[in-house]
């Protein structure tokens, strides 16, 4: 059984706070927390029998999903990630692409406070929502969550060679999920290193004494998928068929919001959340 609780603690003590001394906004600190989530909104009515679909079945500790045909099981799904960033909305550099211009400094880049982390092991909460970290940060209002997902290198760097002392299996790979495909197992990996930048619509406000929760949701029905047709993650594999597909459906199926209840849905479109 995975040990949820270990991952916290795990987050939690890698987590670091950067304080930029020129920044503006509120003065003080504010309590915030960051969960994730693969909770998908409530499911629409299901089509009649014959017609393809893409509906959740949540059992503990896995999600099911079909398309009518196949039967994929989802049992469990890890991430590495890396800088993990909230970005504060200001009238001058705290807009700017992470990285900046060409020459500029780390603080003339980013402009605002920001949170680091990483590379971390986060084994993700199926089917439900789960708090990953709490700390006080500096009040004020944040429109973006940036972070990596981290393929850690035996030749990286430092960080890279300390979270790989203490998981071995991870070198090269960022991802990886286990299940069975129509009843046959399977072992997903990717070596996957990209940069993500979730946009938060409204933003985010932290205030002190006001706890703000932000919450990270995974539509894993859409990894292993073309169209409305499940393919077989097998067929994912490195120099496989649906590499490049699958792929590209992990790198899209992030997504952020307000979420002060930690129901894992969206606080300011509940009423109109699809799951997308």
């Amino acid at each position: 059984m995975r040990n949820h609780l270990t991952t916290q603690l795990v987050i939690a003590g890698t987590f670091a706070l950067v304080a930029c001394t020129d920044g503006a906004g509120p003065r003080g600190a504010g309590p915030f927390r960051l969960a994730m989530s693969t909770r998908q909104a409530p499911a629409a009515p299901v089509p009649p029998a014959g017609q393809a679909v893409s509906a959740s079945l949540q059992a503990a500790g896995a999600e099911t999903f079909t398309d009518g045909t196949n039967t994929l099981v989802i049992t469990s799904v890890e991430l590495v990630l890396r800088d993990v960033e909230l970005k504060r909305v200001e009238e001058d550099n705290c807009g700017a692409e992470s990285g900046g211009a060409e020459g500029a400094s780390e603080s003339d880049a980013h402009g605002c406070e920001e949170l680091e982390a990483g590379p971390i092991l986060v084994d993700l909460p199926l089917g439900s929502t789960e708090r990953v970290f709490t700390a006080d940060i500096p009040a004020g209002t944040y429109d973006r969550l940036e972070f990596q997902i981290h393929k850690p290198e035996s030749d990286g760097d430092e960080p890279d060679h300390g979270f790989l002392m203490a998981h071995p299996d991870f070198a090269g790979i960022s991802v990886r999920a286990k299940g069975t495909f129509n009843g046959a197992d399977f072992t997903y990996t990717s070596d996957l290193n990209v940069e993500q930048e979730l946009a938060l619509d409204p933003p985010l406000v932290v205030s002190p004494g006001t706890p703000a929760t932000l919450t990270v949701r995974l539509d894993l029905g859409g990894w292993f998928r073309d169209g409305s047709t499940l393919v077989d993650p097998q067929t994912a594999a490195k120099g496989g068929e649906n590499e490049k597909l699958v792929r590209d459906n992990v790198i899209g199926s992030f997504r952020s919001f307000r979420d002060n209840d930690e129901d894992g849905l969206d606080d300011d479109h509940e009423d109109s959340d699809g799951g997308h």
